[in-house]
């Protein structure tokens, strides 16, 4: 997926956020909490994830951890090693993940998400 075709779709789940952070890279976040990121070339995929799909995507070579971030769980995947509707589904995942840990509070402020 290029740059555009990931903030088009994480922009396209239910109150998601995009800002730049740390310089240049790209985040998207749910309440100001962070799901997926990338560098300004779009190489470099980060993204949260569950503990099976963690160890998976790691074990099967398409996926390193996350630098920083991989005792939270989150892979870094690079260009091309993941088709475009698996790397959509994770993506949206990752928007779940961190979405279901939000306090119940701020989960009810939010737009209704069924998918």
């Amino acid at each position: 997926m290029t740059p555009d075709e990931i903030k088009a779709h994480c922009l396209s789940l239910p109150d998601a956020a995009y800002s730049l952070k740390w310089g240049d890279d790209h985040c998207y976040t749910i309440a100001e909490k962070m799901f997926c990121a990338h560098g300004p070339d779009g190489k470099g995929l980060s993204f949260k994830c569950s503990e099976d799909a963690f160890e998976m995507l790691i074990e099967s070579g398409v996926a390193e951890p996350a630098r920083y971030l991989a005792r939270a769980k989150w892979v870094t995947v690079k260009p091309g090693a993941v088709p475009n509707n698996e790397l959509k589904a994770r993506l949206t995942d990752a928007y779940r993940i961190v979405r279901a840990k939000l306090p119940k509070k701020t989960q009810g402020l939010l737009a209704p998400f069924d998918t």
